[in-house]
């Protein structure tokens, strides 16, 4: 008999490994991890049911409760869903860069959405939601904020994610790819592969524009990673390398695994093809590589594969490996409307 969780948040976790095989050379051994297939569809569900749980079992909220998050998409998706599940509210403080199907999405689990609309000097639209979570703190009396940025259970809940990729494989790992953003994800799977000695080399992937590796804040369009003020979590000591991408080279990574592989991944799962391709040639033949892909593509029709959002907000031609004239001459390619 197949195994049969006994509720929604049981399901969480064994998300699939799926071999690139027809995106990458045999030589170059490339795995995917599908994290789509969470109930709520990205890996935050793993650490936004965590922190809710906690919250509840430690007893700093009761059913019934209101906690307060900021967040750009999957984090507010995942707990809105836990929230819903235990009888909990949910305020999300999102910024105009919140897309339409994630809003959709929040409104269907009943959360109750605050915007910001004009970004910090300091810190960009980050900075303005975390001020504004702060205020609605001091309005309402009980009210919990989660903190993904800074409580411990959110790196905690990827211990069980690196424990899965690394029973799944046959072999060792050798690179394993994720993109940052609070760097909780990251640091959970830093101090796993630190504590159980792993040789596995973490490639940290951030956009450019971000600040999270000392980097000057620029305008970025496509959310899930980088970020406008420092991680709370980082621990540069424990991090291999890592790659920075651009919006132009997310969109390209995003639409190049979807006509190769079939998968349709969200922005971030871009952010890792260009990485990953920028980084293979100074791996040794036969490498194996994981990469976490964090959500789904639907989320992101609207912007990563709408041709005219595309064609409004982003320059192709600035993507890793190309250049002016090779958009010209590949744009059909390019474009997803002329290629199905």
């Amino acid at each position: 008999m197949e195994h049969v969780s006994k509720d929604l948040l049981c399901s969480l976790g064994s998300t699939p490994l799926v071999r690139l095989s027809r995106m990458f050379p045999p030589g170059q051994k490339v795995y995917a991890k599908l994290e789509s297939a969470n109930p709520g569809g990205s890996m935050k569900d793993r650490s936004a049911t965590l922190m809710v749980t906690e919250l509840l079992r430690t007893g700093k909220i009761k059913p019934g409760g209101t906690i307060i998050e900021s967040s750009s998409g999957n984090m507010a998706i995942g707990l809105a869903q836990a929230c819903l599940f235990h009888g909990l509210k949910l305020i999300v403080v999102v910024d105009p860069k919140l897309n339409p199907h994630t809003k959709k999405l929040l409104l269907a689990y009943g959360a109750r959405l605050e915007y910001v609309g004009i970004p910090f000097a300091e810190g960009g639209f980050l900075a303005a939601r975390l001020h504004l979570v702060n205020e609605l703190l001091e309005l309402l009396p009980g009210s919990v904020w989660s903190n993904q940025y800074g409580n411990p259970n959110n790196p905690a809940a990827y211990h069980t994610l690196m424990e899965e990729v690394r029973l799944s494989l046959d072999s060792d790992l050798d690179y394993l790819f994720l993109a940052t953003s609070t760097c909780g994800s990251l640091m959970g799977c830093a101090d796993y592969i630190a504590e159980n000695g792993l040789g596995t080399k973490l490639i940290a992937v951030d956009a450019e524009g971000s600040v999270l590796f000392g980097g000057s804040e620029s305008k970025r369009w496509i959310p899930g990673h980088g970020s406008g003020v420092p991680s709370n979590f980082l621990d540069r000591d424990k991090i291999f390398d890592v790659v920075h991408v651009n919006d132009a080279d997310c969109i390209l990574g995003c639409r190049d695994l979807l006509q190769k592989e079939a998968i349709m991944g969200g922005g971030s799962t871009g952010a890792l093809i260009a990485a990953y391709q920028k980084y293979s040639d100074s791996m040794l033949d036969g490498a194996v590589s994981v990469l976490i892909f964090a959500d789904r593509g639907e989320r992101y029709l609207d912007t990563v594969y709408s041709d005219d959002w595309v064609s409004e907000h982003i320059d192709i031609s600035s993507a890793y490996g190309h250049n002016d004239t090779t958009h010209r001459s590949e744009k059909k390619q390019i474009l997803l409307n002329e290629t199905v």
